[in-house]
């Protein structure tokens, strides 16, 4: 689980990143009212980077817990993830707040202490709810392959 944490941190340092730039470019370039800069723009850019983290953290991070990959369970994750996520966001927020008012730290120290509380939340949210081991799902030849012979699946013969 360490090893899985050391990546969820460096996933989330390039989610970081990907969420700043996408933010600087949708108000330096696309939004230019307080609404769009304040509330769209930082939207978009959460869910840009919630999209990246979620790829690095199906195929990165948490591959070893997912027992069948297709393409039905990354999209049945998705949902759960960015809930999950969500979450985490809400309470970054309430931390944010709650850091400027005990503190009066400025605005980017208040959020980087809220980000390692909210951080660790989110990886273990992710760790026992989104990417949960489960299993592997017993598969039965004839489910399979539609192709295999009648008899080779037990079907009566024509």
């Amino acid at each position: 689980m360490h090893y899985r944490f050391i990546k969820f941190l460096i996933s989330r340092l390039i989610g970081t990143i990907v969420d700043t730039a996408v933010l600087w470019l949708l108000t330096h370039f696309l939004f230019y009212s307080y609404v769009g800069e304040y509330i769209v723009s930082p939207t978009i850019s959460f869910e840009v980077a919630m999209l990246h983290n979620y790829f690095i953290s199906y195929f990165w991070i948490w591959n070893g817990h997912i027992a069948l990959k297709c393409s039905r369970d990354f999209f049945t994750r998705l949902i759960p993830y960015n809930l999950s996520v969500v979450v985490g966001f809400f309470i970054k927020m309430g931390f944010l707040l709650l850091f400027e008012r005990i503190f009066r730290w400025d605005v980017i120290y208040c959020n980087l202490a809220a980000l390692v509380i909210s951080g660790v939340v989110n990886f273990y949210l992710s760790e026992l709810y989104v990417f949960k081991k489960h299993p592997p799902i017993p598969v039965n030849d004839e489910f399979v392959f539609a192709d295999t012979e009648e008899q080779e699946v037990g079907l009566p013969q024509k």
